[in-house]
């Protein structure tokens, strides 16, 4: 068995495990007999009540990345060195091959619609777990956001070891987004609408030391609300600029949202926003560098059309997307 096929294994065991996690998670096994037991073993000096969810849900995809940037890197020097050859190193090509090509979807491979029905799954067996409404659809759309960066990540090692290229897994960051947000404003009209009709108004003021803060998380929901308005389609393409600087509050509604929920929770969905900091970290670096333009011209139908040097150390996947900043000079 050679290294590659070890480090794979040990991808999928953690993965899967990983997810297996979030399967047990609102199980009454997980809550009265797992849960009590990893908390007493687990509660540290340093990490203290959120050392569970730190081990059983940080942990792991922060080891699959890391590990995976390694055996990334270790696999384009072997491609280099070694012919392409066989079956052997193209066993399972076929997971990449697309099974639908249709509007909304778009072109969905093999790979994709598999982790897909995992997801829609996942969802289905969290929404029969809980009774109460309006606390269900919270929990569900936290289910979501810890997927929700993972697309996103353009320099991590996650999308590559499982198939996707980055440009095709936007789409199902904009699905995600729009259904988190959906559960997320129900959830909180939700809670509204009940304290209106038990005369509990005075509960959107609370801000508790021991359980959520209500206050935090309507101040979330609100930056939440003015990134989702400007997200569609009608505003985005019009004025892409207040599209753009509106998605930067992203930053204070992370902050918001950790405080609602508590840092115990928020270590849940830690992995794809940490992910997604040293991607942004990393792109706003290479954004600092210069490019050589070999050539320019205006095409006749009014396309400015520019040619740059590549090094040839770069790989571009088909209808990859490279974002330029040009200085313009009049």
């Amino acid at each position: 068995m050679s290294s590659h096929t070890i480090l794979h294994v040990s991808f999928l065991a953690v993965f899967l495990g990983w997810l297996l996690m979030w399967v047990t998670l609102p199980t009454k096994t997980y809550k009265q007999t797992w849960a009590p037991k990893l908390n007493s073993r687990l509660d540290s000096t340093y990490f203290r009540e959120q050392g569970t969810n730190l081990l059983l849900f940080t942990f792991p995809v922060m080891f699959i990345a890391a590990l995976g940037c390694i055996y990334l890197h270790v696999q384009k020097k072997t491609e280099q060195l070694k012919p392409k050859s066989g079956s052997a190193s193209h066993r399972l090509t076929f997971l990449r091959r697309p099974v639908l090509v249709m509007a909304p979807t778009g072109i969905v491979s093999v790979m994709e619609l598999v982790f897909a029905a995992m997801f829609v799954a996942l969802l289905i067996w969290w929404q029969a777990k809980f009774l109460s409404v309006s606390l269900r659809l919270g929990y569900i759309g936290n289910v979501f956001w810890a997927f929700l960066f993972f697309p996103v990540t353009r320099g991590s090692s996650i999308l590559p070891l499982v198939g996707p290229t980055s440009e095709s897994s936007i789409k199902y960051q904009i699905w995600l987004g729009h259904l988190s947000m959906i559960l997320f404003a129900a959830h909180s009209f939700g809670f509204i609408i009940y304290w209106a009709m038990t005369d509990q108004m005075v509960e959107m003021l609370d801000w508790s030391k021991t359980y959520v803060s209500n206050i935090a998380g309507e101040t979330a929901i609100i930056i939440a609300l003015a990134m989702w308005v400007t997200s569609f389609r009608q505003v985005g393409h019009k004025m892409f600029e207040v599209f753009f600087y509106t998605h930067h509050l992203y930053t204070l509604y992370i902050f918001f949202y950790a405080l609602h929920v508590r840092v115990a929770y928020f270590c849940m969905i830690l992995p794809g926003i940490f992910l997604f900091l040293v991607d942004r970290h990393l792109r706003f670096l290479q954004s600092r560098q210069r490019e050589r333009l070999v050539s320019a011209r205006l095409l006749p139908c009014g396309t400015v059309e520019l040619n740059f040097s590549k090094s040839p150390g770069l790989y571009y996947n088909p209808a990859s997307i490279i974002f330029l900043k040009c200085a313009l000079h009049f």
